[in-house]
């Protein structure tokens, strides 16, 4: 039995038990939304979104859901609220997004997590899993990459997972 592997496991438990030890620094998603598909990001700049809505107003349904389902890994305050946004009808269809998981396709992100032992970064990028810790570099999977798995269940592609 790999003990080590074992350890990883149980850190991974206790990392996605506790979200707010990531920090999000980027985010690409396919976003299925009611009308048509849209790609959502997140970088140094803030939250962009090829949808109309966020063309005029400078937020949207799609961001407003990806804000409520990654709240506590992101250390930005939400998008406000836009004068002529339709807000009712915005905030209704989020809160329904946020519970259609399958609408969203994570395609690459980049967070730290605070872990047991210092800060790690991990990124992943179309199925490519990344971390800067020595047990990724030893195994190609580590305690942090379990967890963003965890974390991000049913919007990462099936077939790419850790």
């Amino acid at each position: 039995m790999d003990y080590g592997m074992i350890s990883q496991i149980e850190k991974a438990r206790l990392y996605a038990n506790e979200p707010e030890r990531v920090t999000f620094q980027a985010l690409n998603v396919t976003f299925k939304g009611d009308n048509d598909t849209y790609t959502v990001t997140l970088d140094s700049s803030g939250w962009h979104c090829t949808c109309p809505g966020f063309q005029t107003h400078y937020i949207c349904p799609h961001i407003m859901t990806l804000e409520r389902v990654l709240k506590p890994m992101l250390k930005i305050p939400p998008l406000p609220y836009a004068p002529g946004q339709n807000v009712v009808s915005d905030v209704d269809k989020a809160a329904r997004y946020a519970t259609e998981k399958d609408r969203i396709l994570i395609n690459g992100f980049t967070v730290s997590i605070r872990g047991n032992n210092g800060d790690h970064s991990v990124s992943y990028d179309s199925g490519a899993w990344n971390c800067d810790s020595n047990s990724f570099r030893m195994r190609g999977v580590s305690s942090h990459t379990i967890a963003m798995e965890r974390l991000l269940k049913g919007m990462l592609p099936e077939a790419q997972k850790v």
